[in-house]
């Protein structure tokens, strides 16, 4: 059948197009999908957002998570409410990036250009002439799947984007009485009493026996739970590992030092003492005058005397750090100074004194103490130094050469990971107990792979788990790429109860305790309601959002408080620490802030307000666009899913 197809190619096309044709007449092209996208879980301006753009946005910020947080536990970003909220900041990317796209606001290739030199990681790529090393750059955006175009289009889009809420926030403003009585009634005090039931103290009083122990472990397995662990051995493909197979030839060397020596040569230093006269940029015009004037007399005094200039300095130099010895600096290479002083310096001649210099700093006054000449190193002395260099760049090429077949070698053999260790003559580590957390003290090194959220998460996922299989090469840092394999497996389990049957006392106390601490407090709230002179409280405190001597729970219950109905009896459950009933006697008005605190205050509340205009208008440009979020909102607070997920590990 294949072979009549193959030997009657043109015939078979002849045929198949006119169905083709007919066929995308009455179904269309949506029924010629490939892979699918997914269902629409949100719409934009009239375009969808597919179930597989959600997944890969959700990916994207979690692992700019785990960048920020190497130990974060990425069980907790799991959770429906951390997806959805992947979902709904998607959206508002789309919806800012519809309300650009549609108002045309264009961005210059200047204003990308200052974007991108502002950029710390962009900036940490520059050698010492301020120059952007290109290979390192495509190197770095090449890790990312972006070549430079692409992310710079990509900065174009986000200024684009920030412009549509930049206006705004310029522009907000809050009046003065409106902030003042905000912040009065969130800043006053309220005077309290109160009487705490501890529930340690009631857990203490209590005998359980075995039955009641055993019954809880079995009603909660959750909090008794071993996590999953598993025996791995991995490899690592890295610059280290392919230093090692190199071997430079000496002719490579000779080469390379004689393209090389000058820019090797150990640099001209020089040593130089100076006066200082502090006066930073954000000094008045009349007072940065009055410092240049004042460095003008010292440097005609010094010139005059030159034998004098460290007693001077000892004297008059803002410096502290080299005034006490003459104004010393000892010696120093180019790239060490501020360009005005590093200018001066190596214009000079030994023994000469500078006219005033101005820096950022103030206004020196330079004497030149002494000049080291820079001396051309032989080739044996800068052999060692020479052979590291070749080698880092030989290695480096290498490793862009062969970064792919390290990543098809354990694809394509995923049943160990011997066939690629030999290949690149890798070592096979092993590690026991693996679990998705990270363990403690993996900062550098072999560690610091096994410490990797990536890297475990791709150890853990099901295929790996299921089959055993080698994991993708995972990119670990720059440079370096990590493949492992599950020789032993251990599920998350139930631990047994004789392992864990003093925990359990201690947690069934500990729950048993909060319960007789609450009944015994609602017990007293009664019996002091209907006898207030019998109660047995504590001394009269202060208590505010910012000053709190009782619990947060406390505070918050006694905020809620009409303050026209005192005083007021309230009852408030600590949960695991107890039970509190509290009798609110007062409200003690706020005292007036001081006029700078005041002025804070207020452009702290602008702040605020702004943001809130911010988000109302975030909400009118989302009505615009038409946006349609098509699942539904999880109910489950984000906090009891963290609480829930931190006792399960």
């Amino acid at each position: 059948m294949f072979d009549y197809v193959r030997k009657h190619a043109k015939l078979v096309m002849v045929i198949l197009f006119p169905l083709l044709i007919v066929s995308f007449v009455f179904v269309g092209t949506e029924g010629f999908k490939f892979g699918g996208a997914g269902p629409v879980v949100a719409r934009v301006d009239g375009r969808n957002i597919s179930q597989t753009d959600w997944d890969i946005a959700h990916k994207n910020e979690v692992d700019r998570l785990r960048t920020q947080m190497p130990t974060l536990d990425v069980k907790l970003l799991d959770t429906p409410q951390a997806r959805y909220t992947t979902l709904e900041r998607l959206v508002r990317d789309r919806v800012l990036a519809a309300v650009s796209a549609n108002s045309h606001l264009a961005i210059s290739d200047q204003r990308v250009a200052r974007e991108l030199q502002t950029d710390p990681t962009i900036a940490s790529l520059r050698g010492p002439d301020g120059r952007l090393d290109m290979e390192r750059y495509r190197q770095m955006l090449g890790t990312q799947g972006m070549t430079p175009q692409m992310f710079e289009a990509q900065v174009r889009a986000d200024l684009s984007t920030r412009q549509v809420l930049e206006g705004l926030r310029g522009s907000g403003f809050a009046p003065a009485g409106a902030s003042a009585n905000a912040l009065n009634a969130f800043f006053e005090k309220r005077e309290v009493q109160l009487a705490q039931f501890s529930a340690g103290e009631f857990a203490t009083q209590l005998k359980l026996d075995d039955a009641q122990i055993e019954a809880f472990y079995k009603d909660n397995p959750a909090l008794f739970q071993a996590p999953e662990q598993a025996d791995i051995e991995y490899v690592v493909f890295d610059l280290e590992a392919i230093k090692k197979t190199l071997v430079v030839k000496d002719e490579d060397l000779k080469t390379y030092y004689e393209q090389n020596a000058a820019r090797m040569a150990a640099q001209e230093e020089r040593r130089a003492s100076h006066i200082l006269i502090a006066s930073p940029k954000t000094a008045s015009e009349a007072d940065r005058q009055k410092a240049k004037a004042r460095a003008q007399a010292l440097q005609a005094q010094v010139t005059k005397a030159p034998a004098t200039f460290a007693d001077v300095a000892r004297k008059n130099s803002d410096d502290t750090g080299s005034a006490a010895s003459g104004g010393d600096l000892d010696f120093f290479a180019k790239g060490a100074m501020v360009k005005p002083f590093e200018e001066a310096a190596f214009a000079m001649k030994k023994g000469d004194i500078s006219p005033v210099v101005e820096s950022d700093f103030g206004f020196h006054v330079i004497l030149l103490s002494d000049i080291k000449v820079a001396k051309q190193r032989s080739f044996e002395e800068m052999r060692a130094d020479l052979e590291a260099d070749v080698k880092k760049q030989q290695a480096q090429k290498q490793f862009a050469e062969q970064a792919e077949a390290f990543s098809n070698g354990v694809y394509e053999q995923a049943d160990s990971l011997k066939p690629v260790a030999d290949r690149f003559k890798l070592q096979v580590r092993t590690a026991q107990n693996l679990t998705r957390k990270p363990p403690a003290g993996s900062a550098a090194g072999v560690a610091a792979v096994l410490a990797n959220p990536k890297f475990l998460s791709a150890v853990f996922a099901p295929d790996a788990v299921e089959k055993k299989s080698n994991t993708p090469a995972i990119e670990i840092a720059a440079n370096q790429l990590a493949s492992a394999r599950i020789v032993k497996y251990t599920p998350a389990r139930t631990l047994p109860l004789a392992e864990v049957k003093e925990q359990a006392r201690a947690r069934l106390a500990a729950q048993r305790g909060a319960q007789l601490a609450k009944e015994k407090g609602q017990a007293q709230l009664a019996a002091w309601k209907a006898a207030p002179t019998t109660a047995s409280l504590a001394a009269p405190v202060l208590v505010s959002r910012t000053e709190a001597q009782v619990p947060a729970q406390v505070v918050d219950a006694v905020l809620r408080t009409d303050g026209g109905a005192l005083p007021a009896w309230l009852g408030v459950d600590l949960g695991a620490q107890g039970y509190a009933v509290v009798r609110v006697n007062r409200v003690v008005a706020r005292e007036a802030p001081t006029a700078e605190v005041a002025k804070q205050e207020l452009a702290q509340y602008t702040q605020l307000w702004t943001s809130a205009e911010g988000m109302a208008y975030y909400n009118l440009l989302k009505d615009r666009m038409k946006v349609q979020i098509k699942v539904p909102k999880p109910t489950k607070n984000t906090d009891d899913a963290l609480a829930q997920a931190g006792e399960q590990r």
